[in-house]
């Protein structure tokens, strides 16, 4: 591993320091890391070449990028390489050039999340942790049990009280010890942090953990990939503490520093109105601030995005933007993605495609783009928000009479 990586960078003040043990944040000024490569030495092994006689379609294929040394550790699940669906009909709906659809739903645990798990998780045993914990909504704790169930492996889980039941439910399934915390995420995040800190636990922290930005930036490569290495022009991310916008900021730049594409997307960071402190900061050019979050979509209901800072610099350096849509809006993009393109998307899986139509009514996205949207979470995730819009069934008896005059039209 030292032939590819050069150490860790602090996103916020610069320092650099030497990837030795495990740490989580600068020591300068306590703001996050990002994982530094050598591209001239990665260039010589990871090439478009290498890729095309590669049939590991996981998102081990990158191993090159990632900062691991030690195989042995690699989950026996489908992680990553997932769908990236041309939405024909909803590109006309809407007039663009061409409209993918990236469908994260497809993973083990049904959320984007795994890709982070599988980056962290290894890490944790590479370093010998005896126990892994972290703090969730939902999606990123039932993905670290889902996947440290496949290696023997009970996670130890701290979620907000109010977390979905379908979530909770994957945790106890797969095996995890799980606390509901009576607070926010917010709450169990801070707890979570102080137990690892009093039993020495591998925190899997979203935006604490340095190594979860690492697996995440895997869906700008498979995206690239999928295009035949046609970099799109806008990329939509839904925003709740910040850290996929950033790992997908970091593919990119990671692509590009290897020689494997020659420029970069715009971002375009979507938030709920009820959950907008990351947006709030990009449009008012003010340092990120907490807010009361109360969105439908729970997976980015954030009141302190711990990777905002991040977050807001990589919507700047992509010369992209941020976005906020009602939740009237989240909901309403379930249906529209689901009727339009048959991809089930949870609240905040559908937040990207509810953000385009709102840019597309304000011509800030051009008729010649080709746009992707991040789904990051499957709609059985949250049934209940699913079954508010697309409503019940029609009750009937069990006769032809019956079904007559019941019938719609």
């Amino acid at each position: 591993m030292k032939e590819k990586i050069r150490g860790m960078k602090c996103v916020h003040c610069g320092t650099e320091y030497a990837c030795s043990g495990m740490q989580y944040i600068c020591d300068s000024c306590g703001c996050n890391f990002e994982v530094l490569y050598d591209y001239g030495a990665i260039r010589k092994t990871l090439t478009r070449e290498s890729l095309a006689g590669d049939k590991n379609y996981s998102v081990w294929r990158y191993w090159d990028l990632l900062p691991l040394a030690d195989r042995s550790h690699i989950m026996p699940l489908q992680i990553g390489w997932t769908p990236l669906y041309r939405a024909d009909r909803l590109e006309k709906k809407l007039g663009l050039k061409a409209l993918y659809l990236k469908d994260d739903g497809r993973n083990p645990s049904g959320s984007f999340k795994d890709r982070a798990s599988s980056v962290a998780i290894c890490k944790a045993l590479e370093l010998g942790f005896p126990t892994i914990a972290g703090a969730s909504t939902g999606n990123a704790a039932s993905s670290s049990a889902c996947l440290g169930a496949s290696l023997g492996i009970s996670p130890v889980i701290f979620v907000p009280a109010a977390a979905p039941e379908a979530k909770v439910a994957q945790l106890l399934v797969f095996g995890a010890t799980v606390y509901a915390v009576n607070g926010t995420y917010d709450d169990a995040f801070d707890l979570c942090t102080e137990v690892c800190l009093e039993y020495g636990w591998f925190n899997r922290n979203t935006g604490y953990n340095p190594y979860t930005r690492e697996g995440k930036k895997t869906v700008s490569f498979e995206i690239c990939e999928q295009l035949g290495w046609e970099v799109p022009d806008t990329v939509l991310v839904p925003v709740g503490d910040g850290n996929i916008i950033t790992g997908v900021w970091k593919g990119f730049k990671d692509l590009l520093g290897v020689g494997l594409i020659d420029r970069l997307p715009r971002l375009i960071a979507v938030q709920s109105e009820k959950s907008s402190s990351v947006v709030d900061a990009i449009l008012s050019g003010k340092p990120v601030c907490p807010v009361a979050a109360t969105t439908v979509a729970d997976s980015i209901s954030v009141d302190l995005p711990r990777d905002g800072e991040a977050a807001v610099k990589a919507a700047g350096e992509s010369e992209g933007t941020g976005i906020l849509v009602s939740d009237e809006a989240i909901l309403n993009s379930i249906l529209t993605i689901a009727r339009g393109a048959g991809v089930f998307a949870e609240p905040a899986g559908a937040t990207a495609y509810a953000g385009l139509e709102k840019m597309r009514s304000e011509g800030t996205i051009t008729d010649d783009e080709t746009v992707v949207c991040l789904v990051t979470g499957n709609g059985l995730k949250d049934v209940k928000s699913a079954i508010r819009v697309a409503g019940s069934p029609t009750p009937l008896e069990p006769s032809l009479d019956a079904f007559r005059a019941a019938r719609r039209p």
